[in-house]
C-alpha cells in the first residue's frame, strides 16, 4: 500500500533535513518504504532553500495558510496521487519515524480508518510535553468523551494515519485552527473507526513551538466550543 508522510513546516531550517534524513535512513534499512511530501507554509527562512537544495520533494505555498491549510494541501496531493494511507509527520522532529509503522498497521489491517500516535495510554514515552499542556489536554479529551461518546487520550497528537476514505474526505474539507481535535471529532460522528496506538515522542531540536504556555486556556476553551458546534451538527455516516 502507498504510503505518504505529510510534513508540514514553517521556519523549520534547523530541522527538516534532519527530519527527511531520518526518513531515508529507515526506508534503506527497512521494507517499507514511505514517500515525503514537505508543505512549506511560506516559510520566512531557507527552509525552502534546503528543501530544493538536498531534493527534499515539497511544494512552496504562496501565502501562509497556518496548520490545517498546508496539511491539508498534503491531503489533496496524497488524493491526486492515489496513495492508500497518509500520515501526518512534524518537521520539528518530534515524530518518531520508528513508530510509522505501528499506526499505520491497523489501517492496514482494516481494523481502523484513522489512528492516533496517543503519548499518554502507555508509559513509553518519555517527553509528555508540559503539565498546563497535559491538563488542557485531559479537559478536551473529556469534552470530546460527552460529545462523540468515544474517549480518545490524545487529542491533540498530529502524529496520525488515514486511510484513502479519510484522505478524500480531509482533501476536501479540512478545519483551518484546532485541526487534530475537530476532524477526529468529526470522523467519529460520521462513523469512521478511530484507534489510539501508544508511540514516544522526541523533544522539538531546534525551534520554538507555535502554542506558547499563555496560548494554553485560549486553545482549550476554543476547541471545546468548536466540538459544541460539531454535536449540534448532523453528519452523512460513512457506512
Amino acid at each position: 500500500m502507498k504510503t505518504l508522510l505529510i510534513i508540514p513546516a514553517y521556519n523549520e531550517e534547523e530541522n527538516i533535513l534532519n527530519t527527511y534524513n531520518k526518513i531515508k535512513e529507515y526506508n534503506k534499512k527497512n521494507d517499507d518504504k514511505y514517500d515525503v511530501i514537505v508543505i512549506n507554509d511560506c516559510s520566512l527562512d531557507n527552509t525552502s532553500e534546503i528543501c530544493h537544495k538536498n531534493n527534499i520533494p515539497v511544494i512552496d505555498l504562496l501565502h501562509n495558510l497556518g496548520i490545517g491549510g498546508a496539511v491539508q494541501t498534503g491531503y489533496k496531493y496524497a488524493y491526486k496521487n492515489g496513495y492508500d494511507i497518509a500520515v501526518q509527520f512534524d518537521g520539528d522532529g518530534q515524530h518518531n519515524i520508528n513508530y510509522v509503522k505501528n499506526i499505520v498497521d491497523p489501517i492496514k489491517k482494516g481494523e481502523a480508518d484513522l489512528v492516533i500516535g496517543s503519548r499518554f495510554i502507555e508509559d513509553i514515552d518519555t517527553f509528555k510535553t508540559t503539565w498546563l499542556r497535559r491538563v488542557g489536554i485531559k479537559v478536551i479529551s473529556c469534552f470530546m468523551k460527552v460529545i462523540t461518546g468515544k474517549k480518545i487520550i490524545d487529542t491533540t497528537s498530529g502524529f496520525r494515519a488515514c486511510s484513502k476514505e479519510i484522505i478524500k474526505d480531509f482533501s476536501i474539507s479540512y478545519p483551518p485552527e484546532y485541526p487534530e481535535p475537530v476532524t477526529t471529532a468529526e470522523i467519529i460522528r460520521k462513523d469512521y473507526k478511530v484507534k489510539e496506538i501508544p508511540v514516544e515522542m522526541n523533544e522539538r531540536t531546534a525551534g520554538v513551538s507555535s502554542i506558547g504556555s499563555w496560548k494554553n486556556a485560549y486553545y482549550m476553551i476554543n476547541v471545546c466550543l468548536s466540538l459544541l458546534v460539531i454535536r449540534m451538527r448532523r453528519y452523512k455516516k460513512c457506512r
